[in-house]
């Protein structure tokens, strides 16, 4: 008897990508090499400090050892509301504009459980976050790829998407600054998407993460800027990038409040709210000071011009990043992602991420983040020049 089989819907689930990631590089590590990992996405600088303290001195408050509310304290929405006014000029009703996340992974596998049924269509960037098709998969639907190209400057066509597709489109994954090709959205951009969800009936979700880091001077605009996106959908900011909070797992949905309270009722039934210390250090980075948040941007500039120059001037055609903390690489001549990705393994012990694990149209290129000393970053760059030389 073949006992405590798996429910359809975990079979369904695709391969955990990251985590296979991690678990092919660790006989490397285990076999003593000096491995510089540019393949993850965690951010490798501490949480400042004035955020640590919040939760340190909260958490011997005994008002926060007893269950919070079910949807968030509402000091913890007021700050999130508050933030996005002053950042981007967006107003926001704190108790029907916004939903508070167990991080924003979470709530990007759980709009799908909000929204779709079997074979209800999602439209999905390619190459996108691996976790919008956690949740499309979970939920039994259907996904449809959204090619990003680099001549439309990693934008997806919406011209070529058929007809008869959007009409059974439920659902719109976004994702600017983008992962893994480090685009930047447009507000003309922002603007055609409004116009296509409103057509078609589609909600919107707009992956935010990496709302924080632009560049030469530029800062990434939030979905929530454009004229009527909130009739149609909703964006997701994570404190994971913004303030190096990665462990702490806290993020929001923001947006149309349909949208907003089909998430929080799925939440109700899966949580009993966060931790009330957890949602005044939440505030606390929202509300005080930023110069940490301009200095981290600084940070990740200065080592995106040590290196990509530095791969440039050797005959790497990578074009510079606008946002996010990576660079999308294309292979040389010869390779495929993977095979690129296992060669730097075994014979630069440089980690990159190989595109194809984004999507199909993220075959071609690797995924690298920035996420290391500067120093260790030309030391990568030098030892991918020097194999490539071979």
């Amino acid at each position: 008897m073949n006992r405590f089989q798996q429910s359809d819907a975990l079979k369904r689930l695709p391969e955990q990508f990251f985590a296979n990631l991690v678990q092919k590089i660790q006989p490397y590590y285990e076999a003593g090499y000096d491995m510089i990992n540019l393949g993850q996405g965690n951010p490798d600088q501490p949480t400042p400090d004035h955020i640590v303290k919040t939760l340190q001195n909260s958490a011997a408050n005994p008002v926060h050892h007893k269950y919070p509310p079910f949807r968030g304290h509402a000091f913890l929405k007021k700050a999130i509301a508050d933030f996005y006014k002053r950042e981007y000029d967006v107003d926001l009703d704190p108790e029907k504009e916004v939903s508070v996340l167990f991080g924003a992974k979470a709530g990007l596998v759980e709009i799908s459980q909000c929204f779709l049924n079997q074979g209800d269509i999602a439209l999905v960037p390619d190459p996108g976050y691996p976790d919008y098709e956690s949740g499309i998969a979970y939920a039994d639907a259907i996904q449809h790829n959204m090619p990003l190209k680099k001549e439309n400057d990693f934008l997806p066509d919406y011209a070529s998407i058929p007809e008869k597709t959007l009409d059974q489109a439920k659902l719109m994954f976004l994702n600017y600054p983008n992962n893994p090709t480090a685009a930047i959205a447009t507000e003309a951009f922002f603007e055609e998407t409004i116009d296509l969800a409103e057509k078609n009936d589609i909600c919107v979700v707009h992956d935010f993460a990496y709302g924080s880091i632009g560049y030469d001077g530029h800062k990434p605009i939030s979905f929530l800027q454009a004229k009527g996106a909130k009739k149609v959908g909703i964006e997701m900011y994570t404190l994971s990038k913004t303030f190096n909070m990665a462990g702490w797992r806290i993020g929001f949905a923001l947006g149309n409040e349909k949208v907003i309270e089909a998430i929080n009722l799925l939440q109700d039934h899966y949580y009993c709210g966060m931790f009330g210390g957890l949602q005044e250090a939440a505030a606390k980075a929202l509300n005080g000071p930023q110069d940490c948040v301009q200095d981290l941007r600084a940070l990740y500039e200065e080592r995106r011009n040590a290196f990509i120059p530095k791969l440039q001037e050797n005959g790497f055609e990578v074009v510079s990043p606008k946002g996010s903390f990576f660079a999308w690489i294309p292979v040389p001549d010869g390779f495929t992602s993977e095979s690129y990705s296992d060669f730097l393994m075994e014979e630069a012990h440089v980690i990159v991420a190989p595109g194809n694990g984004f999507g199909e149209s993220g075959e071609g290129f690797v995924r690298v983040g920035l996420l290391c000393e500067k120093e260790r970053l030309i030391e990568a760059a030098e030892r991918m020049i020097n194999v490539k030389r071979r």
